[in-house]
């Protein structure tokens, strides 16, 4: 039977491709995420590419809406080995001092308790299946801090803990998790969500860095390591662009 992989947030950036990605690996997707049209197109693509998928309205910030997505798993044309848990995002670059104390709450509400969510209502189906995975993406502001990041990297920093907290509670049984951890990674949406719609304030952060990561480069990640033979554990993957060093250290041409 056909291995069913659950992708959240996938109704664009590094969600969607890999959506696709996992589909031309012979997965049956479902693309998980709150935006239905966006679901809808996303899935007639797959299709007509010669994929399978099926789109799954979910909110991983409600608990009944997370109920839906594992429902909809159990119906799903085959078992479900992949949980990929990449639904979250950041708001604002404010110093801890003044930062936004709602700001804070949704960023920890969907990086964070989106994650513990899924991975509570999945968990069932991905043992069962005998050989499940769970991906958490995670970021390199999971690793370390920066000045205006203290809310989003408190989050991600929370979800690496999920991860290396998951795994030795797993151990032994047929499940295995991921962390995956990208630096500069330009999408569409992901500035934009943070800097409120400020396009300038958004591209501004990419201006002059020779070939960031863009999202199919991340999927290309996440696929690599949830083909592995099941016994092959990538317990933490970090991914940057050329042009980022470290998280303080961007090349910029001109600058």
């Amino acid at each position: 039977m056909t291995s069913v992989a659950i992708v959240t947030g996938a109704s664009s950036g590094i969600g969607a491709a890999t959506a696709r990605r996992l589909a031309a690996e012979g997965f049956h997707v479902l693309a998980a995420a709150r935006r239905a049209e966006r679901l809808t197109d996303l899935v007639a693509e797959i299709t007509a590419a010669g994929g399978q998928a099926t789109a799954v309205t979910c909110d991983v910030t409600s608990d009944e809406s997370v109920a839906r997505l594992a429902e909809a798993a159990a119906q799903a044309p085959g078992p479900v080995t992949l949980l990929v848990n990449n639904a979250g995002g950041a708001r604002g670059l404010d110093p801890v001092e003044s930062g936004s104390v709602a700001d804070w709450q949704w960023m920890y509400d969907v990086n964070v308790l989106g994650t513990l969510r899924v991975t509570q209502a999945l968990l069932p189906a991905l043992e069962a299946s005998g050989s499940g995975t769970i991906v958490v993406v995670s970021s390199t502001a999971g690793l370390t801090v920066y000045e205006g990041g203290g809310g989003y990297t408190a989050a991600k920093h929370a979800q690496t803990a999920i991860a290396g907290t998951l795994r030795l509670e797993l151990c032994g049984r047929p499940l295995r998790v991921i962390e995956i951890d990208p630096g500069m990674v330009k999408t569409d949406e992901f500035g934009l969500v943070r800097f409120e719609g400020d396009a300038e304030r958004a591209a501004a952060v990419y201006a002059g860095v020779p070939g960031p990561l863009v999202a199919e480069d991340v999927a290309d990640c996440i696929a690599w390591c949830a083909t592995r033979p099941e016994h092959v554990n990538v317990d933490r993957l970090v991914v940057r662009p050329r042009a980022q060093a470290a998280q303080h250290k961007v090349h910029r041409v001109g600058q």
